[in-house]
């Protein structure tokens, strides 16, 4: 493919049935089973989105009628929401991890006609919110259901659906495209939520055509593409993934492999090789730890090799290189560089952190290392991506690089970023009073998206992010403070795990903590105590250990940053108990009503 090539696409299904009939039979989606890996070709994968879509409409659904997909990353994630799009319908994408009660908001909300669900189990806490949900009329399982006694849900099979000839699907696909505009809604995808009820954002096609362009153009002119071979981890409801892991390679007519879920995924890595990755940061922070770990057990030698690559890298950061570095840099490409680059499959080429803040030290750790990160900035209110770092302009890991391709920037009076271009989204599904506060209509900043992250442009015209202007910590003293930076630096400590920050209106900043269940096994053996990792945290010397790490970070941190006093938190923070979005963001709502209490007897010790 051309960078050319993406100009004056209309919609997202004409980009897809384009790319389709350039590669034909060649591989395009991959998913593990029984042990092996097993690909779907490009013709085949346009055949049963085309045949979906007349199956779609043979079930009485309308042009503009809503679609909810619940299902793990896996080719009929991508065949399902193509076919929604190519049948006149909207996608809303849901989280796996949904609970009955978030189902039943999205339902409602977004009043879906049908959903489609991958599997028996992820149809348990759906199918009693379908049930309540009046909206709702048709079921369609890509696996068998246990069809329930329920009268109004009628229930479809996957493979029925997806079964015929596609060349007069083909057809009436085709005469529906050319009436599908750029300005029309392709789906609505409900906000990960760090705080209150998920919002429904609504993407129309040319806001993620827009961020598809893009990218591309960015990998295009600084790394150039030819086979490339992505790898989808990311949640696909969430439009990082949605966007920048199956339009992004749809656009690159590149082949994407499924990977099998976190525990997985550093086999799947080295197994599938790929060139691309986009991922969150807190996975960078896991696997720099690991890396950290194993390296240490190595020996004098490889911690010398490490600790002369980190060396290298911070100065390189800093804008401080020299040249005796360049001797000890070769000796490092033919050591350590090879062998880590190895356990992300060897030809890597970028991969784009997003979704959160990246702590400027990871980056730096993986650039050390001869992997090349770029950290890319957005929100799902812009399709989602707003900027990327990129080579040509300078890799500055505390900044997320500039404005992409027909983005354009500016930063209000009080610090906030704006942003405006084509894509921006259409407003928030019916929720007139939040699109007017999101985008307002009137004064100096109309129709410009407010993001509600604080920064501003540097020399070269990268956006940096300071703060989020909702998280930002005021003490009583009005001293404004990032709790972010703080949580970032604690969490980077070996001891820590995770780690969430408070001191609104307060006189100083206190701690939540996460002890490394890692760390802590091996210290519990170390003293000779026995590992239960809540008893540990009663121990006054167990205590002490955290709080050297704390007074770690502390010396790094101005007066009024300085986390004075902490506690511990009962579990790990986690999607499955509400405490993290499934972007890994942590929801400071949901941690403050547990652990309240805990964290204000804090400012009474």
């Amino acid at each position: 493919m051309q960078l050319t090539d993406f100009a004056g696409f209309p919609n997202l299904v004409s980009m897809f049935l384009d790319r389709a009939g350039k590669r034909g039979d060649a591989p395009f989606l991959w998913a593990k089973s029984k042990g092996a890996w097993h690909s779907l070709s490009w013709a085949e994968a346009a055949r049963q989105i085309c045949v979906l879509a007349q199956s779609l409409r043979a079930l009485g659904l309308n042009p503009g009628d809503r679609v909810a997909l619940v299902s793990e990353n896996r080719p009929e994630w991508c065949i399902a929401d193509h076919a929604i799009m190519a049948a006149g319908l909207v996608t809303v994408p849901t989280y796996i991890t949904n609970t009955e009660r978030d189902h039943l908001h999205i339902l409602e909300n977004s009043g879906a006609r049908a959903v489609i669900v991958s599997t028996a189990k992820l149809s348990q806490p759906l199918l009693p919110a379908a049930l309540s949900a009046p909206c709702v009329e048709h079921v369609i399982g890509m696996e068998p259901l246990r069809q329930m006694q329920a009268g109004k849900l009628a229930f479809h099979d996957w493979q029925t659906l997806t079964s015929g000839d596609g060349a007069e699907a083909r057809e009436a696909v085709d005469e529906r495209l050319r009436n599908m505009g750029r300005d029309d809604l392709a789906c609505i995808i409900y906000t990960s939520g760090t705080g209150g009820s998920p919002r429904g954002v609504r993407l129309h096609h040319g806001s993620i055509l827009c961020n598809v362009e893009g990218a591309a153009e960015i990998l295009a002119n600084d790394f150039g593409w030819d086979e490339e071979v992505f790898l989808s981890f990311l949640p696909l409801s969430h439009a990082y993934e949605h966007t920048g892991g199956q339009y992004l390679p749809i656009g690159m007519g590149a082949q994407i492999y499924y990977s099998e879920g976190l525990e997985k995924l550093a086999s799947n890595i080295e197994e599938v090789r790929p060139t691309m990755m986009v991922v969150v940061p807190r996975l960078f922070e896991v696997l720099r730890t690991r890396i950290m770990k194993q390296v240490e057990k190595q020996g004098k030698l490889a911690n010398y090799l490490m600790d002369r690559a980190l060396s290298i890298g911070t100065r390189k950061a800093a804008g401080k290189g020299r040249l005796i570095d360049a001797p000890m840099s070769l000796i490092l490409e033919r050591t350590l560089r090879p062998k880590i680059r190895a356990r992300f499959g060897g030809r890597m080429k970028a991969m784009v952190s997003g979704g959160a803040p990246l702590n400027p030290e990871v980056g730096v750790f993986f650039d050390a290392m001869g992997l090349t990160m770029l950290q890319g900035y957005g929100q799902t209110e812009a399709g989602p991506v707003i900027s990327c770092n990129r080579p040509k302009v300078g890799l500055k890991m505390d900044t997320v690089g500039p404005p992409m391709k027909g983005v354009q920037v500016k930063i209000a009076e009080d610090g906030e970023i704006l942003v405006r271009g084509e894509l921006v989204m259409h407003g928030y599904w019916h929720n007139d009073a939040e699109t007017a506060r999101a985008i307002p209509t009137d004064g100096p900043n109309a129709g410009w998206l407010h993001t509600g992250d604080i920064g501003h442009l540097d020399a070269k015209g990268r956006i940096v992010i300071t703060d989020r202007k909702k998280d930002m910590i005021v003490n009583d003293k009005g001293d404004n403070v990032s709790p972010q930076k703080i949580e970032g630096m604690l969490t980077l400590q070996p001891e820590i795990a995770q780690a969430m920050v408070s001191g609104d209106k307060r006189p100083y900043i206190v701690g939540l903590i996460v002890p490394d269940p890692e760390w802590s096994l091996e210290w519990a053996r170390a003293q000779g105590e026995h590992f239960n990792f809540k008893e540990l945290q009663d121990l006054p010397a167990f205590k002490s250990a955290i709080r050297a790490a704390v007074d770690r970070v502390n010396k790094e941190l101005s007066v009024i940053e300085k986390v004075r006093q902490f506690t511990f938190a009962d579990e790990a923070f986690s999607i499955d108990n509400g405490e993290m979005t499934p972007s890994l963001k942590i929801r400071r709502h949901k941690i403050k009503e547990r652990y309240g209490a805990r964290v204000d007897a804090l400012y009474k010790a």
